[in-house]
């Protein structure tokens, strides 16, 4: 099964116009994938490239615009290629010639942003002086610098062994609460309604039948309306209900109060998120006043929906809640957005981030954290609404 964007290394390859970030690309998956001229500006939107990377494994490498380009153009392509690297997992700086401010701006937002990084000195076939380049380098950053030469691709190799080595160790941060073992009986709530994609799961319930079925317990998937009559059925009650966020007022009815319930969102604010920051603010909720904004964050892009949770329900929600007139922004996609979009807000509301690595999420979270933003996610913000926050937050204590 080919990995989902959510579990692939992102390596973002930066650096000025014309000095080999795609003939970098193009050797190190040794084809010709990324679009390269001796023309400046080539590249002018950040350019994703999906593949297994042995031995690194599944990769995205993310082709940036030179950091350098020119005009007002040239300046949102550059915003474009740093809102990029918020993906990034693994930075690389591609340089041919003695550093400047913009390789400094650049290993300063690696740096900002927590993105172990490498220097890649480009061009040794065509450069003069090259080790006293290096030592440069060196000297500036403090990073490891490899000498290469992407047309006779020369040390490319030792490239990719950096790369391995640089490849985040993350903390596992299991989806399913730890009590769940062997035998165990884990009844998911799946409803099936216009959002719900047609002949499939979505990727948190796919994760959690996967996760149950490795832990040897017994994952059972129902409808909202089928909850009582399988629980009746069963010889023992389920030892944990998990169910679609947007569920949660019926479900909570329905499911006695002596059995574990959460939602498929909470146990993703753990998973990928810090379940401490996401719940820590929630209660400003009923602090909203007229004309406050909510921004609501999405880590995919997607056709929205007439039932929407992100674009309609939660509004919907809100409103009825607080009994405020709100405003709503709504961003979607794997870019994070410009800081003047975020700071200005009351409150943030993103989505579980399942199709975003964990370490992209955290720094999603943690940036709009420092700037002293409140943040929650979808089933933090839907449970607390539908009075079940406790009860959906006790399972991950168990």
């Amino acid at each position: 099964m080919p990995a989902t964007s959510g579990y692939r290394t992102y390596i973002a390859i930066a650096g000025r116009r014309n000095v080999g970030k795609s003939s970098l690309i193009n050797a190190i998956v040794n084809q010709e994938i990324a679009l390269v001229s001796n023309v400046a500006g080539t590249t002018t939107d950040p350019v994703y490239k999906s593949m297994e990377l042995q031995p690194i494994g599944p990769v995205t490498l993310i082709d940036t615009p030179g950091i350098d380009d020119e005009g007002e153009l040239g300046e949102k392509r550059i915003e474009r290629a740093k809102r990029a690297f918020y993906k990034a997992d693994i930075g690389i700086l591609v340089v041919d010639s003695e550093p400047n401010g913009f390789e400094h701006s650049i290993c300063d937002l690696f740096e900002k942003m927590n993105i172990p990084f490498i220097i890649v000195l480009n061009k040794i076939d065509q450069l003069n002086d090259v080790s006293n380049l290096k030592q440069l380098y060196i000297n500036s950053f403090g990073r490891p610098v490899f000498e290469v030469s992407c047309l006779e691709k020369v040390n490319i190799e030792r490239v990719k062994e950096a790369l391995t080595k640089l490849k985040p160790k993350e903390e596992e941060i299991p989806l399913l609460p730890q009590f769940i073992k062997s035998n165990d009986i884990v009844l998911l709530v799946v409803p099936v309604d216009t959002g719900a994609p047609k002949g499939r799961l979505i990727m948190p319930q796919v994760a959690t039948i996967r996760e149950a079925i490795d832990r040897k317990a017994f994952p059972i998937v129902t409808s909202v309306e089928g909850i009582s009559e399988i629980i009746s059925k069963l010889k023992e009650k389920p030892d944990l209900v998990i169910t679609d966020s947007q569920a949660i007022g019926k479900v909570a009815e329905l499911v006695p109060e002596d059995v574990n319930l959460t939602t498929f969102s909470i146990l993703e604010a753990r998973h990928k998120g810090d379940i401490s920051i996401l719940t820590k603010d929630v209660g400003v909720i009923n602090n909203l006043e007229n004309g406050d904004t909510i921004l609501i964050m999405e880590g995919c892009s997607h056709r929205p929906l007439s039932e929407d949770i992100g674009r309609v329900k939660i509004p919907k929600w809100l409103k009825k809640y607080t009994q405020k007139s709100l405003n709503f922004k709504f961003i979607a996609g794997k870019e994070f957005p410009d800081i003047e979009d975020v700071k200005n807000v009351k409150l943030v509301v993103h989505c579980g981030g399942c199709t975003l690595t964990r370490r992209m999420m955290l720094r999603r979270i943690n940036s709009i954290n420092r700037l002293g933003v409140p943040v929650v996610n979808y089933g933090v913000l839907i449970s607390f609404l539908h009075g079940s926050l406790n009860r959906t937050l006790e399972p991950l204590s168990l």
